[in-house]
């Protein structure tokens, strides 16, 4: 046969080491399984950005202005910072941003990194501009679109003091963050807190005081201010003055004006710490909800996140839960995202019956149950590899393996066919017409294959 038909080697050789075939066969089958049941769930797929932003706040000044101090000597310093494609920036009055684009070749953490100390390098200039006696701070930051939106919210709702309910809150924020997959947590429903100085008009007057002594008395003596750098060990260290008020019940003491006699600031107003006006309320049934939106990091399983959260909140609301307070999970996105992949698993496990009852039509059982039996093999090595390469189980991946059944199947009926083909009018046994028959058509079905894949 071997001067007649033409082999492919790879098929010859499986069909004549069938033993080691089938151990082959069970491992990927093992693995397979097992891939499937430890890959993250996710409705769609981490988009992965390579764009580092550094952004700077400036109060009082002109988006000239904060050109001229801000933006140019950062990008000065930026523009040399390994793998950047691309760099660009907005001025605007009190704000800037600069936007890097780094190629594929790095990590975006090891790219903020570099950004970071750069910056951080531009910062600690003599010539770096200060707010309030203060060096402007920039923030260096990556946008992580798959931790942007909560995965899921908890309501805490009961007829119970505010204050008791933001501790309550803060408690169950530090025991969800503590958690690998949470990257934040964040509180709805309780406003912030700031310091009100009700001044008294009259007093005020009387002092011969305005509004604006009032305010660069406050800004004066609640500021940290720069102290210059040493140089320690070979590194250039910043120094800073930390002056920053802690208790409101000091800015009594501050004094407004001392020309004839200290004025203190208590004995010009009221200073109370309370929260900031109410902008939105929440409520359940008519009580008081508060909120904790949480949300995860990129590249986490957002459905073991969910259980371990899920699992917490029960046991806290067994144990912990103080009398009249009730915790419920809403807007959980693993049971959408669990349902959405079950619904594909299932339409393509209802694909394969359907597969294999139409060629059994065709084929006959036999040879169906051949042609069907790859598409299982072939989707349990896709979940080894994807899996071993970090991709997440989501739509996009599932829509990829189903458009792919179709020209397995396409390619094992040509296989199959072609085989019996040598059988029955060549004459050939079962082993020698396999290996002619696939070595047949081998090379055009691969090019084939490549072509639309390629395509």
């Amino acid at each position: 046969m071997k001067g007649i038909y033409k082999e492919f080697l790879p098929s010859s050789w499986a069909i004549d080491h069938k033993t080691v075939i089938y151990v082959i066969m069970a491992i990927f089958f093992f693995l397979g399984i097992r891939s499937y049941n430890i890959m993250p769930r996710e409705s769609f797929p981490e988009i992965s950005d390579t764009r580092v932003f550094v952004s700077a706040v400036f109060p009082g000044n002109t988006a000239e202005d904060v050109e001229r101090l801000i933006v140019d000597p950062l990008e000065e310093a930026l523009k040399g910072v390994q793998n950047l494609v691309d760099i660009t920036s907005t001025s605007e009055e009190d704000f800037a941003v600069v936007k890097l684009e780094f190629d594929e070749d790095i990590a975006v953490d090891l790219a903020k990194q570099r950004t970071k100390d750069l910056v951080d390098g531009v910062v600690s200039g003599a010539d770096w501009p200060t707010y309030n006696n203060a060096k402007v701070e920039p923030s260096v930051f990556e946008m992580d679109f798959s931790e942007l939106m909560p995965i899921l919210s908890i309501s805490m709702v009961g007829d119970y003091p505010i204050e008791q309910m933001k501790d309550f809150a803060g408690y169950l924020e530090e025991k969800i963050e503590q958690f690998p997959e949470v990257k934040s947590v964040d509180i709805r429903g309780i406003e912030a807190f700031e310091v009100e100085v009700a001044v008294d008009v009259h007093k005020m007057t009387a002092a011969k005081i305005s509004f604006n002594d009032i305010i660069n008395a406050i800004n004066n003596e609640n500021t940290t201010i720069s102290a210059g750098n040493i140089i320690e060990g070979g590194q250039r260290r910043s120094l800073r003055i930390i002056g920053e008020v802690e208790d409101p019940q000091e800015l009594k003491k501050i004094v407004v004006k001392s020309e004839k006699g200290a004025s203190y600031l208590g004995d010009l107003a009221t200073i109370t710490f309370k929260e900031k006006d109410i902008t939105s309320y929440a409520r359940s049934f008519g009580e008081k909800v508060v909120q904790l939106h949480v949300k995860k990091r990129g590249g986490k399983n957002l459905i073991e996140a969910s259980k371990k959260i899920q699992n917490l909140i029960g046991e806290i609301s067994e144990n912990l839960l103080p009398k009249g307070l009730r915790l419920s999970i809403s807007n959980d996105q693993s049971s959408i995202t669990l349902n959405q992949v079950s619904d594909l698993v299932n339409n393509i496990i209802f694909g394969v019956i359907l597969v294999v009852i139409v060629l059994m039509f065709f084929l006959g059982f036999r040879n169906a149950l051949f042609v069907g039996f790859a598409i299982p093999m072939s989707m349990f090595m896709s979940f080894m590899i994807l899996s071993f390469m970090g991709y997440t189980m989501n739509t996009m991946v599932l829509f990829g393996l189903v458009m792919g059944l179709g020209m397995l199947v396409d390619n094992g009926i040509v296989v199959v066919e072609n085989v019996y083909r040598l059988m029955e009018k060549e004459g050939l046994d079962r082993i020698d017409a396999a290996k002619a028959g696939i070595g047949e058509i081998a090379s055009p079905i691969i090019v084939s294959t490549a072509t639309t894949i390629a395509a």
